[in-house]
């Protein structure tokens, strides 16, 4: 060995063993959020079907490994992307909210479906169609969908004893009609959004609003 060789093997830096698959660094509900958002890019440009962990990795810029520490397989990240979706509905719709507001979130909802929100949307009616033959979504989205009804009806009946919202109606009878025109609308509006222009949209929202409102009001 000569002395050059021995010079350059001092000089050398160690190297670095390589990461196992430890915790990720960093913040775990940031990270988790960016991932969920991939997840839902992903399934709504290539479908449920076609989505991957591999595509919804590479969506996120990580690996897949990276991922599996959040979400151990595809069903369990898509269980997550119901979980989520749903937790944006229920910041705005739960059983606190002052009956006056039931225009507002009739607003909010189409905003959130339509251009605000349409991969959400998209991605929430596609599971919807799956959930039919696969119990475990259909579980989450039962589970979740009663609790947004509940919290609709809850609003319902507070202003039925208000005075505000119609009360010769069971409030839960309400709420599935409510629900009932705002998902027609939400379904129908990224194919005809001519015809649903803001001002017809005011239209139908004053019109639904009048609908669960007590007569002559």
């Amino acid at each position: 060995m000569t002395r050059a060789t021995t010079i350059r093997e001092k000089n050398t830096p160690p190297e670095t063993p390589p990461r196992g698959r430890g915790r990720p660094v960093g913040d775990h509900d940031a990270r988790r959020a960016t991932l969920l958002a991939a997840a839902i890019s992903v399934i709504a440009q290539d479908g449920y079907a076609a989505a991957s962990m591999r595509k919804v990795a590479d969506q996120a810029g990580c690996t897949t490994g990276a991922l599996t520490y959040y979400f151990a397989n595809k069903e369990e990240m898509v269980k997550a992307v119901i979980e989520n979706l749903f937790d944006e509905i229920d910041s705005w719709i739960h059983p606190d909210r002052d009956p006056s507001e039931i225009k507002p979130l009739l607003h909010w909802y189409l905003d959130w479906t339509s251009a605000q929100g349409s991969n959400r949307w998209l991605v929430l009616v596609q599971l919807l169609v799956h959930a039919r033959h696969e119990p475990a979504l259909a579980a989450i989205i039962h589970r979740r969908n009663e609790r947004v009804m509940t919290s609709i009806a809850s609003v319902l009946s507070k202003g039925q004893a208000q005075g505000l919202v119609r009360g010769d109606i069971p409030a839960d009878i309400l709420a599935d009609q409510l629900s009932a025109m705002s998902d027609g609308w939400a379904l129908m509006l990224p194919v005809e959004p001519e015809r649903f222009t803001p001002r017809r949209i005011q239209a139908l929202i004053d019109a639904a609003v009048a609908m669960v409102s007590p007569a002559g009001a």
